[in-house]
């Protein structure tokens, strides 16, 4: 089933989650729901806030759907290492429409469950760094915005904020 994503604003985004206690058909169904989402959006990664479940899950499939066998699926993950830095034009599906440059570690490793309630590893450089980072950061309540700084954060909010008051956001 999809879920409607929850933008820029509202405060389900701007909290951390909280850990999934144990993994029942109840997560099994959000993290089918969140991956139809995340297909449907187009994206690569959706976090449970995004749509609107305060929980501590993310989905990651940087083929977006197009190759079986790439879904990342994490419970309750956390980061292990975090080094150096890359930086890349970035967007989400909670910002829709705004990108910006934002500062990443280039290399993670992330440790959290699957699906199936397995402990499992992650390595990730580039792309994958990115998108674990991205993830993860929304299961701490930060979006990509709070990463930015100056005139081209406050553009981005100025502008979200006058579509809220027109009633397009």
């Amino acid at each position: 089933m999809l879920r409607p994503i929850v933008k820029y604003g509202d405060p389900v985004l701007a909290k951390p989650a909280a850990p999934v206690e144990r993994i029942d058909d109840e997560i099994q169904r959000l993290i089918d729901d969140m991956l139809a989402t995340m297909y449907a959006a187009p994206g690569i990664g959706l976090a449970a806030p995004q749509v609107g479940v305060p929980l501590r899950v993310c989905v990651i499939d940087l083929s977006v759907g197009q190759r079986g066998g790439e879904v990342i699926t994490l419970v309750n993950p956390e980061f292990v290492v975090r080094e150096g830095m890359q930086v890349e034009e970035e967007g989400c599906l909670s910002v829709p429409g705004f990108t910006a440059s934002v500062a990443r570690p280039s290399r993670v490793v992330v440790r959290g469950l699957d699906r199936h309630g397995q402990e499992r590893e992650i390595e990730g450089t580039g792309l994958l760094a990115r998108a674990l980072q991205h993830e993860l950061d929304h299961l701490e309540g930060t979006l990509f915005l709070d990463r930015l700084r100056g005139i081209k954060r406050d553009l981005i909010v100025r502008k979200i904020r006058k579509m809220q008051r027109a009633g397009k956001w």
